[in-house]
This record gives C-alpha cells, sequence and structure tokens, in this order.
C-alpha cells in the first residue's frame, strides 16, 4: 500500500468554518442558489426512491429482488436495503457511539477549527481502515466499546459487501465472486469507513456539506441519520433527496464498478447539504479493489457489446493509480479522469 493511500485511510480530517464573515468573502466556495422543489414533486421522488427488501433474497422472491437490484443500478446508481441481515440492536449501538464520539470528541475541536479556517466542505470527518489490515486501535480518542463495536459492524458489512457483489454478478451474467476476485489484488479487497458529521450550518445557502462528485472506489454502504436529512443524488438533471430511513443501509456504486461493467452500471454524483438543524451523521464504508488490483471491463460484457455494435469504452489500470489521479480531481466531472487514463491505459484486456 502507498504512503498515500495510508495517509489517506489513517489521517483524521476535520473540515469547515463557522465564520460567517468568512463566507461571505471566501468567494471559492460560494455556490449558485439552488432552485427548491415544490415539496409534493420532492415527496413523490423519495416514494420513487429504490428500497429493497434482502428478506427472501435466496427464496422464491430473488427474481424479483435481482429485477429490482437491476434497476437500481442502471437507473439510480443508488438503492436502499431493507430487511439487510444486520441486526437492528447492533445499528442502534453503532449510531450510539458514533454520536457519543462526535459530541465528546469531535464536535468542540470542530468549531474550534472551523472557526479559525475558511474551508470548502461544512463536515467532521476522520477514517477507518478495516482490510486488509485494521488500524482501529491506532486511531486515537476511541473508547475500548466504540472500537469493539466498529469491528463488529465492520465483519457484518463485509458479508453484505460480499452479498451484494454477488447479486451483481447474477444479474450481469458474470460467474460468482467475478467482482470480488476483481477487486482482490494480492492481498484481497480494500475496506474502510469514513465516520462523517455534519453540524448545523449557520448560512447553509453559501456552502456545501460535502460537494458533489462520484466515489471513487466500488461499492459503497452507508449507514445514515434517520432524522436529519442531507444526501442527494443527480438523476435525469436534478437534485433528488436520498430518504433517511432507520435501520436501512444505503448503496451506491463506485467508478470501478462502472469501468467493470464497461459502462452498464454507472456511479452517480452526490452531493451533502448543509442544513441548519440537527448534526447529521453519515458512516460510509468503502469496499474497493485493492490497490494494486488492475481494473478492466469484464471481458464477457466486452463481448456482449460488441455484439451490440458498441466497442470497450474504458481503460485498464492500476487501482492506486486511479486513486492518485482521483485525489486531485474528485469534486470534478468523472468523464476526464477516465479519459485520462484511457491515454495511459494498460494494454487491452483480452477474453
Amino acid at each position: 500500500m502507498s504512503k498515500l493511500t495510508r495517509n489517506i485511510l489513517v489521517d483524521t480530517v476535520v473540515r469547515g468554518s463557522t465564520d460567517i464573515d468568512a463566507f461571505n468573502n471566501a468567494y471559492n466556495y460560494i455556490r449558485p442558489l439552488q432552485v427548491s422543489f415544490d415539496t409534493k414533486e420532492k415527496e413523490r421522488e423519495m416514494e420513487n426512491f429504490p428500497v429493497i427488501s434482502l428478506e427472501n433474497v435466496n427464496g422464491n422472491e430473488r427474481k424479483a429482488i435481482l429485477d429490482q437490484i437491476e434497476d437500481a443500478c442502471k437507473n439510480w446508481g443508488f438503492f436502499e436495503l431493507v430487511n439487510h441481515g444486520i441486526e437492528e440492536e447492533l445499528l442502534d449501538r453503532v449510531e450510539r457511539v458514533n454520536k457519543e464520539h462526535y459530541r465528546k470528541c469531535m464536535e468542540q475541536r470542530f468549531k474550534e477549527f472551523a472557526a479559525s479556517k475558511s474551508l470548502l466542505d461544512w463536515e467532521s470527518t476522520f477514517y477507518l481502515r478495516h482490510l486488509p489490515e485494521s488500524n482501529i486501535s491506532e486511531v486515537p480518542d476511541l473508547s475500548d466499546e466504540y472500537r469493539d463495536v466498529m469491528k463488529e459492524f465492520a465483519v457484518k458489512l463485509e458479508i453484505l459487501a460480499d452479498q451484494l457483489l454477488d447479486l451483481l454478478c447474477d444479474n450481469l451474467g458474470l460467474e460468482k465472486g467475478y467482482l470480488k476476485n476483481a477487486f482482490s489484488g494480492s492481498r484481497g479487497p480494500s475496506f474502510g469507513t469514513k465516520v462523517a458529521n455534519y453540524p448545523p450550518c449557520p448560512n447553509p445557502d453559501l456552502v456545501k456539506g460535502l460537494r458533489a462528485h462520484t466515489d471513487a472506489g466500488g461499492i459503497i454502504l452507508l449507514l445514515q441519520d434517520d432524522k436529519v436529512s442531507g444526501l442527494q443524488l443527480l438523476k435525469d438533471g436534478k437534485w433528488v433527496d436520498v430518504p433517511p430511513m432507520r435501520h436501512s443501509i444505503v448503496v451506491n456504486l463506485g467508478d470501478q464498478i462502472e469501468v467493470i461493467t464497461n459502462g452498464k452500471y454507472k456511479s452517480v454524483e452526490h452531493r451533502v447539504i448543509a442544513q441548519t438543524n440537527g448534526t447529521r451523521m453519515s458512516i460510509a464504508s468503502f469496499y474497493n479493489p485493492g490497490s494494486d488490483a488492475v481494473i478492466y471491463p469484464a471481458p464477457s460484457l466486452l463481448e456482449q457489446k460488441a455484439e451490440g455494435g458498441g466497442n470497450q469504452q474504458y481503460p485498464k489500470f492500476v487501482f492506486e493509480d486511479y486513486m492518485k489521479l482521483y485525489a486531485a480531481l474528485k469534486f470534478q466531472a468523472k468523464e476526464p479522469r477516465f479519459q485520462a487514463m484511457m491515454k495511459a491505459s494498460l494494454p487491452a484486456a483480452t477474453a
């Protein structure tokens, strides 16, 4: 693992500003005011957001569930899981220890740091690494209970991520385990959690909670606050709220899934809107390729594309090289990243 990747995973990052004058003076993070949707329109959009139950995924409802996942992957890039197999009691503990940790260790630090800085994103974050090796014992200020709960949660999330990847394989016509193997590299997939809190913002029209971006990696599993909203995705040119639901896991696809599926499934731009009331908790776990994994479109999907009159659209590259580019261009459009990797591409994959 490179020093860059290791630092990204281990470092604690706190970003933001509570200085109102800084809001008005720092032109580089003022965004255009967004046109608000009609309340009824927003409600209709949230009702249409794909919510999928995995309760009978290995029973007689499997085909229907696979169809729902296929539609969500092709048309949304996001979906929300219920009956996903992670116990509600564990999810409640994860929420409790994270909110307690924020209040005890992060909240005042955020206020002090933010008062002295004028930065781009109104969020307080730190990172935990689970695979290939855990760093949770090295991260400062965590209680023993916090470490134990998050270790248990990571195990459950890893099982769910593996299950989801195989469901995607089923829909794509790929052999079971293909996507996990594609992620594996020499040491297996990488897996880590970004623990984020979005405190109340005094002027949410002038600063983002988190700027719009697509995720660089594979598949993302999010436990989000069910009381304070803010996550939005871009669909058909409109920003759509991801509904906050208690005990659900929000899933979204990263850039590497787009590459491996040769664009059949696409990563989707999303953002977090700053709110005036309440602190929003966000626990996003990223199941990604290993740093030395070689990523390229699945040959069988290239064959399908060729039969339909298309050809390979995406490059072949080492994931760590993509991450180095992404670190500099995260908040820009993904297409130039793919184009840059294409120019530096490894020899094309063959069946």
